[in-house]
């Protein structure tokens, strides 16, 4: 279904269209293509896999047995990712892969980061991308250089994200700081910094909406905030049940109104940020949701935990079944 304009309405008739249950162990990362109508997953059993949202199929399976799979999010190009890896970041460096889906190829490898990626982004203008890493540094780079462009040393856990514009890029650390960088001359530091008063949290995963107007933060005690992106000021906040050792994603709608979370308790949940109220909870997943992303331009989101969920808008059908695997390709490295 087409992005239509979302009410409190529609976001309460959107239920379960279709559900895929074949991962072999917890989804770590999803990401939606920014124009097809495409997405990918990484989970723990090594696997990246290539949905057609459209018509919820799957249309292609990697495993990388090697490196492991952990972030992904897609280039420009529709068949090419960025993923981290999980396994020797200390021996090899390899902490990331540029690789092609379509023939399972490695384009390009990125050494520096000394431990995991928890963050990655790419941005939306150019070849540019960034990974946060629990070594405590950001570092940037371009899809067409092997070399990092520029590193970035912090306090705790980062999480990044870019504008929609692409030329502004966030960076979010513990103790509710969120620093500011113009993308264009980032070394020359931050050009402006907000600090979340009252949570001294790491924060999990930080997003700009469409507008550009809010960022919504998720700290790893389960606590989300929206805030106004140019003065730092906390428009709305909702507190979670706590998910022990599993971190929660929040999403925007496209149009900005909605903020979409899971929940410690399995559940989840749905807030107008306008007029900060909840409209919609839903029960019916299965374990804690740890991805959540809302598709660009659909009226649809997906929820991730052991189980990958299409939500869409229900008019009274019954859900549609998740294609069978038999067609789909299977590919190992």
């Amino acid at each position: 279904m087409s992005l239509t304009e979302l009410d409190d309405g529609l976001v309460r008739r959107i239920a379960i269209g279709a559900v895929f249950s074949d991962f072999g162990g917890k989804i770590h990362s999803v990401g939606f293509h920014r124009t097809d109508d495409l997405l990918v997953t990484s989970s723990e059993d090594d696997s990246l896999r290539l949905f057609d949202i459209a018509n919820a199929k799957q249309l292609k399976i990697t495993y990388h047995k090697k490196h492991g799979t952990d972030r992904v999010c897609f280039t420009h190009h529709p068949s090419s990712l960025i993923c981290s890896s999980r396994y020797n970041l200390e021996s090899t460096g390899e902490s990331l892969r540029y690789l092609s889906m379509y023939d399972n190829r490695i384009l390009r490898y990125f050494k520096g980061h000394k431990d995991r990626v928890v963050s990655l982004c790419m941005s939306p203008i150019n070849d540019s991308f960034m990974s946060g890493s629990l070594d405590r540094s950001v570092r940037l780079w371009d899809l067409r250089v092997n070399a990092c462009q520029g590193i970035l040393h912090l306090r705790g856990r980062p999480a990044v994200a870019y504008d929609q514009q692409g030329l502004v890029f966030a960076i979010a650390m513990e103790g509710g700081a969120v620093k500011l960088f113009d993308s264009r001359c980032y070394d020359k530091g931050p050009f402006d910094t907000f600090l979340v008063g009252g949570d001294t949290a790491e924060v999990n995963d930080i997003k700009f909406s469409n507008d550009g107007k809010s960022m919504l933060l998720t700290t790893t005690n389960n606590n989300i905030y929206v805030l106004d992106a140019y003065r730092g000021e906390k428009k709305c906040g909702f507190s979670l049940e706590p998910s022990q050792g599993t971190p929660i994603e929040a999403t925007f709608t496209p149009d900005g109104k909605y903020v979409l979370s899971g929940s410690g308790d399995g559940t989840l949940h749905a807030w107008n940020i306008e007029n900060p109220s909840e409209v919609a909870r839903w029960e019916n997943n299965v374990g804690v949701v740890s991805c959540l992303k809302w598709a660009p331009r659909r009226a649809m989101f997906v929820a991730a935990s052991t189980v990958l969920t299409f939500w869409i808008p229900n008019d009274g059908e019954p859900p549609a079944p998740a294609d069978p695997p038999a067609d789909q390709q299977a590919l190992s490295q």
